[in-house]
């Protein structure tokens, strides 16, 4: 294998390896450049190659291609399953990318739509090699402890109700990296745990899928690919083409797709609380039923009432309000079933959104009023909301009913 540099117009990073039968050109782009989205064009126009491989997992891939996705998303399913959030954090960094475009002028990731539309026109393959973002953001997850995920959460936050223009500083950053980089930089650079899942793991995940493509070349197409990345993730991708791992692609990528085993305790503190808080009830009642019933009402209207709060807070529907009141104390007590869940059903059910809230759902949570506005939006706000109120009335009652038994 050997490798080599060339220096192109308008000083795009490019690196050529050679790796069995297989040439990669390595193109690293400026995500908000024009300059580069030129130069991928040039360069696929020209005819010299017979793939064209982009930094994109296949959920990107379809948001680029699929405008329209959002209309197809069943919402109930999103809470059902348990990812509510995953929709939540791309809906804050497509808002991060919106400002972005309506700054500059240019869409993030230009140069992949560019890359998209000539290599079809040319009738090339398209090679999907970056890590599906969800395991991505699930690796950064895990990965980090729990005190560094609310700053996380803070900062994604902040990318959505900040009304200040992108900063020249952000900007450069995302002339070698992406949008996930871009929002979570400043910690990345400061964190090993955070850079590792963030950024090298990908370096990793992107030369195995290389390899991969340069194996089933031996024998056929494609034997000369153009692949398009990030200008920061040239060189970790480079130096691991290079010197490939021992692991065949197949198993480096199933190593780098596993999601590391949860802790079990955090699944077992509410059950251990709910068990608690049962057991305040039995010592209440069996004291005196008169204090039995106290604590119940307590239970009822501290709980249900900063769940409904939360969900006031988000506007819901009164009905909304009212039904997460009744079922928060009890949902608080079973912990497979969550009170935002129960809050986002009504919701769905008496405001289900309309077409034109799946529509405008990208450019509407660019702004804050746009989440309260826009019907998908809200619903995500009424359950997190709701599970936040719940949350903290489910401690809050807790301590009252102890304080009672105790007192």
């Amino acid at each position: 294998m050997t490798i080599t540099t060339n220096s192109k117009p308008q000083e795009q990073p490019l690196r050529i390896i050679e790796q069995a039968a297989t040439r990669f050109t390595i193109l690293g782009t400026a995500h908000v450049s024009k300059t580069s989205a030129e130069e991928v064009k040039r360069l696929i126009d020209s005819g010299e190659f017979d793939a064209v491989a982009i930094e994109l997992d296949p959920g990107r891939f379809a948001s680029i291609t699929q405008p329209d996705r959002w209309a197809n998303m069943d919402l109930f399913e999103v809470f059902r399953t348990g990812k509510a959030g995953m929709v939540a954090a791309s809906l804050a960094l497509g808002a991060f990318q919106q400002r972005l475009a309506d700054q500059l002028g240019i869409e993030p990731g230009q140069e992949f739509r560019v890359a998209i539309q000539a290599a079809k026109a040319a009738d090339l393959p398209i090679l999907l090699i970056d890590r599906d973002i969800g395991i991505t953001l699930r690796r950064v997850y895990r990965n980090v402890p729990w005190w560094q995920r609310l700053t996380l959460f803070g900062g994604l936050l902040g990318s959505v109700v900040s009304r200040e223009e992108i900063s020249e500083a952000e900007i450069e950053k995302l002339k070698e990296g992406d949008i996930l980089e871009t929002t979570f930089a400043e910690f990345a650079e400061q964190s090993a745990a955070l850079y590792n899942p963030l950024i090298a793991e990908r370096d990793l995940y992107m030369a195995a899928k290389l390899r991969e493509a340069a194996q089933d070349s031996e024998d056929e197409a494609p034997k000369n690919i153009l692949v398009i990345i990030g200008a920061g993730h040239l060189k970790g991708l480079a130096q691991h083409l290079e010197n490939p791992s021992k692991l065949s692609p197949a198993e480096e990528r199933a190593k780098l797709e596993l999601l590391p085993k949860a802790n079990i305790w955090p699944k077992l503190i509410p059950w251990a609380i709910a068990a608690l808080i049962v057991g305040g009830f039995l010592i209440g009642f069996y004291r005196s039923p008169q204090l039995g019933w106290q604590l119940l009402g307590d239970w009822v209207f501290i709980n249900g009432g900063l769940s409904a709060l939360g969900a006031l807070i988000a506007t819901a529907h009164p009905l909304t309000i009212i039904g997460v009141f009744f079922a928060a104390p009890l949902t608080s007590l079973n912990p497979l079933i969550g009170a935002g869940f129960v809050a986002a059903g009504i919701e769905l059910w008496l405001r289900r959104p309309r077409v034109g809230d799946f529509s405008s759902l990208r450019q509407d949570v660019t702004g804050l009023r746009g989440w309260w506005r826009n019907r998908v939006a809200r619903t995500l706000l009424v359950f997190f909301l709701a599970t936040l109120g719940s949350a903290l009335g489910t401690y809050l009652a807790g301590f009252r009913i102890f304080g009672r038994l105790l007192g």
